[in-house]
């Protein structure tokens, strides 16, 4: 994995905006209820990840694990040899049109919302060329080198990815409305205008996906926050800003609620003493 991991490390220190993010620590972290908005591989190069309320799914280093969007999961992210390191790819609904009708067969039997496999040597290849080409690239071949990440994922006999991306649903609008927005305050009649529907529509929909406007916008904002912590060294007050939140204390507060720990002691297990 070193050759991936050199290149990855390389890549980030060029401060460019990039389709991927990796999450790194020196310490143990302990997080509760983490959203996953879109469908995502995590990739672990070194450490050990473990998920669930219970932290039954275990996915090693070498390893890597394909999430289906949920409003929230436990993860527990453990350093080997002072390291925990892993690369993080969210993909859109979108990237995966083409390629189920591909891999149509024999999908519908996985019921599964999530696949851990090990990152093979191909895998690894497919990676490697997709972080060297966001350094030159286009935002339109990023797409299409993900989308190759998917079509070898099913090559390697992991087809039941496809069945975790389900519609893209209002939720899944909504929480991209807010982000778009820059969480400044959105009115409903807004969100209903954008979206083609009554209000009534709208939070009967919203219903039947067990969601609410105000619980989509604080997963988005916290889980703003929360990649925000893990993949820059902005201060707490700047983050908070950029979430929406008026105060820092505020953003503590909501964080350490959601995640079971506050933003500086996250911030602990990614620096020495």
């Amino acid at each position: 994995m070193s050759p991936l991991l050199n290149t990855i490390k390389k890549t980030v220190k060029e401060n460019r905006h990039l389709p991927f993010a990796v999450y790194t620590s020196i310490k143990e972290q302990n997080l509760r209820n983490v959203p996953i908005a879109k469908p995502l591989l995590i990739v672990v190069l070194s450490g050990v990840k473990e998920l669930g309320k219970n932290n039954e799914l275990i996915c090693h280093t070498g390893q890597f694990i394909f999430l289906a969007d949920s409003p929230a999961i436990n993860m527990r992210n453990i350093p080997k040899d002072d390291e925990y390191f892993s690369l993080l790819i969210e993909f859109e609904h979108a990237d995966f049109n083409a390629i189920k009708t591909t891999h149509a067969h024999g999908v519908d039997k996985y019921k599964n919302n999530y696949c851990i496999g090990e990152t093979t040597r191909q895998l690894e290849q497919c990676l490697q060329q997709f972080i060297e080409c966001c350094v030159w690239a286009p935002e339109s071949i990023w797409t299409l080198r993900k989308r190759e990440i998917i079509e070898l994922l099913c090559h390697l006999g992991h087809q039941e990815i496809l069945s975790m991306v389900g519609k893209s649903n209002i939720g899944h609008r909504l929480h991209d409305m807010f982000c778009q927005q820059n969480f400044d305050e959105i009115s409903i009649s807004y969100i209903c205008n954008e979206l083609a529907m009554s209000e009534s529509t709208l939070r009967r929909k919203l219903a039947l996906e067990g969601s609410t406007v105000q619980e989509i916008k604080d997963q988005a904002k916290l889980g703003l926050g929360l990649h925000l912590l893990q993949t820059t060294k902005l201060s707490v007050a700047i983050i908070a800003q950029k979430c929406g939140y008026q105060s820092p204390s505020r953003f503590t507060d909501r964080f350490k609620g959601r995640f079971g720990l506050t933003p500086s002691a996250l911030r602990k297990t990614k620096m020495a003493e």
